[in-house]
């Protein structure tokens, strides 16, 4: 794996959330349809929710100190130190489906799911 460097050429840590070929696609279409080559795959956790934690996930154009980086392809998924330990081994991917459209986040970390929308953003 490379060591991703910012500006000031420190090394930025890494994380183990993964994405899947088809999630990262999807990211890609939406950042050539926003014309953006600046944002990153931004994913965070916060307590709470009826699985014990609430992700977020969004575009991003900043880097934080402390946040963790990997490319997938072009595409950067940021994690910040916070999250990272509650995202080993996630894989964010994106369904397309009749019954249901968007990114998916399967994390071995979560106590469990649900059905209330709250948990899985």
């Amino acid at each position: 794996m490379s060591t991703v460097t910012n500006e000031t050429t420190e090394a930025i840590a890494s994380h183990e959330v993964n994405l899947t070929e088809v999630a990262a696609g999807k990211v890609r279409s939406l950042l050539e349809q926003e014309g953006r080559t600046d944002l990153r795959l931004r994913v965070a956790v916060q307590p709470g929710g009826c699985s014990g934690l609430i992700y977020q996930l969004y575009f991003d154009e900043r880097m934080l100190d402390g946040d963790a980086v990997r490319d997938f392809d072009g595409v950067e998924v940021v994690v910040d130190k916070m999250s990272v330990p509650y995202l080993a081994g996630a894989t964010i991917d994106f369904e397309d489906t009749i019954s249901k459209q968007g990114f998916t986040i399967d994390n071995p970390n979560a106590q469990g799911s649900c059905a209330c929308g709250d948990s899985f953003h």
